[in-house]
């Protein structure tokens, strides 16, 4: 069963889902590591030029671009906050925390979202690719629903309290990975599909 758990301390959480963008979790992990581990510190990082950076983070997808992003986000922490970190988050309405970190370089909804909900509990969903279509496979969505206005919708449709979003978004992260893929989805394995929309059109 499913449960609240932070996997990562705010910072962390921050970093690799930048990283995470487009990039496996074993390449995203391997990036964080390398970089870390060349700087040892986030004062380190921030200082470093930007191609070095890039360099330890060759095994995420657009290395260059997120080196610049993790680099100025650093600056604007030690500049706003005087050292990288963002408990702060933690005083602050999950409106007033998703506006703060989306004007972060390189934040989108998904990133900031996954900070405050795994972080601090906030009432907030991360939809992300597999969050994402398998909402609107199933019709929890409808079909032209984007990404980002899918954060609003299903948030919506869900209670109000954090273990039950982060239960939701984990399972249907999984869901999305392991049953319901992209290109073929494994309809013979799920469970879901006396409720889905989407196989009852094209797979009954």
């Amino acid at each position: 069963e499913l449960e609240h758990k932070p996997r990562r301390e705010p910072m962390r959480e921050l970093i690799s889902t930048v990283l995470s963008q487009r990039t496996t979790h074993t390449d995203e992990e391997l990036a964080y590591k390398r970089m870390l581990e060349r700087y040892g510190s986030w004062e380190a990082v921030r200082d470093a030029p930007e191609t070095e950076v890039a360099h330890e983070l060759r095994t995420s997808r657009y290395p260059e671009v997120k080196a610049r992003n993790i680099k100025a986000i650093l600056t604007r922490l030690f500049e706003e906050c005087g050292g990288a970190e963002i408990d702060f988050l933690a005083d602050l309405s999950a409106e007033e925390g998703l506006a703060w970190l989306t004007n972060l370089p390189g934040v989108g909804l998904k990133t900031a979202s996954l900070v405050l909900l795994f972080n601090f509990e906030k009432i907030v969903l991360p939809v992300d690719t597999h969050v994402h279509r398998v909402s609107i496979r199933l019709g929890a969505l409808p079909p032209k629903t984007s990404a980002e206005k899918a954060h609003k919708v299903l948030l919506n449709l869900l209670p109000k309290d954090p273990y039950v979003l982060y239960n939701f978004h984990k399972a249907l992260y999984h869901h999305g990975q392991r049953v319901c893929t992209y290109s073929d989805p494994r309809c013979a394995r799920c469970p879901l599909t006396d409720i889905c929309d989407y196989y009852q059109d094209e797979r009954a």
